[in-house]
């Protein structure tokens, strides 16, 4: 194994499945099934900052599940002038998450990686993501039979960077953190996460906003294949 790695874990959204791309495409659905008028980019131009901002909130605990669904949304409108009333947003807020995992769009290079890497790491899931959505993601997405071992905040009880959810991966892995590489998007969540728990990581910068920092930062996924 290359660098005494022997397992690779990966975050789902925004990292392997096109979490931007699938997100946009449901709006546009679901929008249209309910005859709700505004314009698409300038909805997820405002939409996708608040959204993270609720992840963050979510992930330190100060929201719950159903404020999140309900706040991103809410909030969103609210910014872009558009009125919508609370009984839609509850609606919208249920068929978001039944309709998002009709579209799974994978980053590029996706498959051509997990083929390459299946061969010579165990390769794991860790994500924050919602349990039956995620599970769906990869199903749909047709990558699940990759992973030996999935591990989602809600199976934990807390949510990346927590301590806990690595640990929790880690263990279900049969897995060493000197032994483990974590590769994911956000810094603070699956970066950091890691690197507290003693694994190695590299960072997916598929935006390449952070070419100052001191990580291993990739912008291609197939780059990851250099690094393995």
């Amino acid at each position: 194994m290359n660098n005494g790695i022997k397992h690779v874990f990966f975050d789902l959204d925004h990292t392997l499945w096109d979490f931007d791309k699938n997100s946009g495409l449901t709006f546009k659905k679901i929008f249209e099934l309910n005859n709700i008028n505004i314009e698409l980019g300038t909805f997820l131009e405002v939409y996708e900052p608040i959204n993270l901002k609720y992840w963050k909130l979510y992930r330190e605990e100060r929201v719950s599940k159903p404020d999140l669904r309900y706040g991103r949304l809410k909030e969103a409108f609210d910014t872009v002038g558009v009125s919508v009333n609370d009984d839609m947003i509850n609606h919208l807020s249920v068929a978001y998450i039944d309709y998002l995992t009709t579209f799974n769009h994978l980053f590029e290079g996706t498959i051509e990686v997990l083929e390459y890497l299946q061969y010579k790491y165990h390769l794991h899931i860790i994500t924050n993501g919602f349990e039956e959505a995620q599970e769906r993601k990869m199903q749909n997405s047709k990558i699940r039979s990759y992973f030996k071992t999935v591990t989602n905040s809600e199976m934990v009880g807390v949510k990346k960077p927590n301590p806990k959810i690595f640990n929790f991966a880690l263990n279900s892995a049969e897995a060493n953190p000197n032994e483990s590489m974590m590769i994911g998007d956000s810094l603070e969540a699956d970066i950091e996460g890691a690197q507290k728990v003693g694994m190695r990581t590299i960072h997916f910068d598929y935006k390449d906003r952070h070419n100052g920092d001191d990580q291993v930062r990739v912008t291609q996924l197939k780059a990851l294949i250099n690094h393995l």
